[in-house]
C-alpha cells in the first residue's frame, strides 16, 4: 500500500548499529519518499524522525530513551510531528517503548519495515500511537523502494536472519532464521545497480556464507561470487560477514579466481582460546581459524585480513587471553574491531559464572590494541612503494579539506589518502565514484598516504552518477565533506573499538 502526503512533509532517520540497520534505513528512505516525504534539512527538525535501533550495545535503550526525550519539547510544540521507533530494540521491547516514551507515534520491528508509511498515517488519523511487530519476515527488505546514499557503492542483501545462538549476541532471536534470497534476484540487483552507475557492490548477511542453506545449497555462496564476476561492469565485490565454520574452500577459490571479486576478508575470530569459543557456542576452534588464513593467503598472497575480538567474555582467563594474541600474532590481521565485553540482558552470556572485572578486562584490551595497532602498522609499511587504483570516495577523509587531499579506499579496502594536484592529473579533479592510481608515499598504522602526482585518473560511469546527484556541470570537483559514500559501517579507520559486541555484522 503506497500512502500519498497531501503535502509535502519532511523526514530524518537516525540509525544505529551494524551493515543490515544501515541497509534497513535506505529502505525506510526510500518508503518515506515513495510516499511523498522530503529529506530534512541539516539542523532543521524533521516532521517524521525514524529511530533504527540496535539491541546489542552495551545501553542502547538509555541512548534511545535520551533522544526521546531530547524530541519531547519539539513534539509538544508542534503535535503534527510524528516520531516512529524501529529495529531490534523495538523488536524486543515492543509495547515498553509507548509506555516509556507515550510521545512516540509508531512502533515497527525487524521483519515489517515496508509498512511504516501506513503505520504513520494510521497514527495521524486516529490520533494514538500504532505498534505492529511482526514475528517473522513480512517482505523481504530488497523487494522495497531504496534511497541509496551512494552512486558508486551499495548494499546487497543476499539472506536475512541468523541460525546460529552465540552466548553473547541477541540478534538471532530479533532478527530470525536465516531467509535466502533467490540467486537469480540477488544478482537482476546487481545489473540495475551497475546500470545506474555503481562500480563497488557488498554482499551482506548476517553470516554471508552460509547463504544456500535454506534451499539445500552449501555451494551457493561460491557460485554467487563467480556469477558476480560475469557481470560486465561491476568492477569490486566485497562480501561481510562470513562465519569461519561455514567457510569453505570453494569460496577461497572463488575470491582467487574471479577478478571482480577483491582480495579482502572480515572473518570474525571473537577469541583464540577454544575453551571460551565452546563457551561462546562459536562451532569452531583456533586451528580451524588459522588454517582458513593460510589457505586463503597461499591462493592470495596479497589479501588483506580483519576481524572481530571480544575481550573479557565470562570466564577468559590470563591463559585464554594469551591464546587470543597469540592467533592475532600469527594472523597479522591488517585492522581488528576489538570489544570489551559487557552483559547483555536477554544473552545466555549475561547469568554465566566468572564475569570478569571491569579493570581487568580494560588492561587486557589495551594490550590487545597495542599489540594490533603494530601489526597493522607493519602491515601497513609494506604497502610504501605500491602502485594503487583507488576508487575516490566522499567523506572517508575527516582532514581532506586541511590537507587539501582526497580520500578512497585501495583493493584490499585499505583507507587511502591522496593529493590529487592542482589539475588532478591533468585530467580535471577526480570525483568520487573516478579511479585514481597512485603511489604510497607513507604508512600509518590505519591508513595510507600518496603525496606524489596521479598516475592515472579514470573518469567513470560512477563519477558521472555522482556528479548528476550534485547536479554540477562536466568537469566540476567534487568537493568532500558531506558523506554519500558507501557506509563506514565495517570499514574502519582504527584497528580497535569499544563497543560491546553483537552479531558478525555488528561492529
Amino acid at each position: 500500500m503506497t500512502v500519498t502526503v497531501e503535502s509535502a512533509r519532511t523526514y530524518e532517520v537516525r540509525t544505529y548499529g551494524c551493515q543490515m540497520n544501515v541497509h534497513d534505513s535506505e529502505r525506510l528512505s526510500g518508503l518515506l519518499e515513495e510516499a511523498g516525504y522530503v529529506p530534512a534539512a541539516a539542523g532543521e527538525t524533521a516532521d517524521v524522525v525514524v529511530f533504527n535501533t540496535c539491541a546489542v550495545r552495551e545501553n542502547a535503550d538509555n541512548r534511545l530513551y535520551g533522544n526521546l526525550g531530547h524530541l519531547r519539547p519539539a513534539k509538544a510544540g508542534n503535535p503534527g510531528m510524528q516520531i516512529a521507533v524501529g529495529g531490534c530494540l523495538a523488536q524486543k521491547d515492543q509495547g515498553e517503548i509507548v509506555r516509556r516514551a507515550p510521545w512516540v507515534d509508531v512502533v515497527f520491528g525487524t521483519h515489517n519495515i515496508g509498512s511504516l508509511p501506513v503505520l504513520l498515517e494510521r497514527a495521524r488519523i486516529a490520533r494514538e500511537a500504532q505498534v505492529e511487530i511482526k514475528e517473522s519476515l513480512e517482505t523481504f527488505p530488497s523487494t522495497l523502494p531504496t534511497k541509496r546514499e551512494s552512486a558508486y557503492a551499495a548494499w546487497v542483501s543476499i539472506s536475512v536472519g541468523c541460525n546460529n545462538t552465540c552466548t553473547f549476541c541477541i540478534v538471532p532471536s530479533l532478527r530470525g532464521k536465516e531467509k535466502d534470497r533467490r540467486p537469480g534476484d540477488i544478482l537482476n540487483e546487481v545489473r540495475t545497480l551497475v546500470d545506474q552507475g555503481v562500480l563497488e557492490i557488498t554482499l551482506l548477511g548476517q553470516n554471508v556464507n552460509t547463504y544456500g542453506v535454506e534451499f539445500g545449497d552449501r555451494l551457493a555462496f561460491g557460485k554467487l561470487l563467480r556469477a558476480c564476476g560475469e557481470i560486465d561492469g561491476l568492477e569490486r565485490v566485497r562480501f561481510t560477514s562470513p562465519h569461519p565454520a561455514a567457510f569453505t574452500d570453494d569460496v577461497i577459490a572463488a575470491m582467487a579466481e574471479t577478478p571482480n571479486v577483491m582480495h579482502q576478508l572480515h572473518m570474525p575470530l571473537q577469541s583464540g582460546s577454544d575453551r571460551v569459543l565452546k563457551a561462546m557456542r562459536r562451532s569452531y576452534r583456533a586451528e580451524r581459524y588459522l588454517g582458513i588464513i593460510e589457505r586463503v593467503r597461499a591462493a592470495m598472497p596479497d589479501a588483506a585480513i580483519s576481524t572481530d575480538i571480544i575481550v573479557g567474555f565470562p570466564g577468559e582467563t590470563e591463559e585464554d587471553f594469551q591464546g587470543t594474541l597469540d592467533v592475532v600474532r600469527e594472523s597479522r590481521f591488517a585492522n581488528a574491531f576489538t570489544f570489551q565485553y559487557s552483559i547483555r540482558p536477554g544473552t545466555p552470556a549475561a547469568t554465566m559464572d566468572g564475569q570478569i572485572p571491569k579493570e581487568v578486562v580494560q588492561e587486557r584490551y589495551e594490550r590487545l590494541v597495542a599489540l594490533q595497532n603494530d601489526i597493522s602498522w607493519e602491515e601497513n609499511k609494506k604497502q610504501v612503494g605500491r602502485v594503487l587504483e583507488v576508487l575516490v570516495a566522499e567523506g572517508e577523509g575527516r582532514k581532506d579539506e586541511a590537507t587539501h587531499r582526497l580520500s578512497g579506499r585501495a583493493p584490499d579496502n585499505r583507507l587511502v589518502h591522496f593529493s590529487p594536484g592542482p589539475e588532478g592529473g591533468g585530467d580535471g579533479q577526480p570525483r568520487p565514484g573516478d579511479m585514481v592510481t597512485v603511489e604510497v608515499t607513507y604508512a600509518a598504522p590505519h591508513h595510507l598516504v600518496a603525496d606524489g602526482p596521479v598516475l592515472k585518473l579514470r573518469r567513470t560511469r560512477a563519477g558521472d552518477a555522482w556528479q548528476a546527484r550534485q547536479g554540477a556541470p562536466a568537469g566540476e570537483a567534487g568537493k568532500p565533506g558531506v558523506m554519500l559514500g558507501m557506509p563506514s559501517i565495517g570499514r574502519p579507520a582504527a584497528p580497535a573499538r569499544q563497543e560491546a559486541p553483537g552479531c558478525s555484522t555488528c561492529p
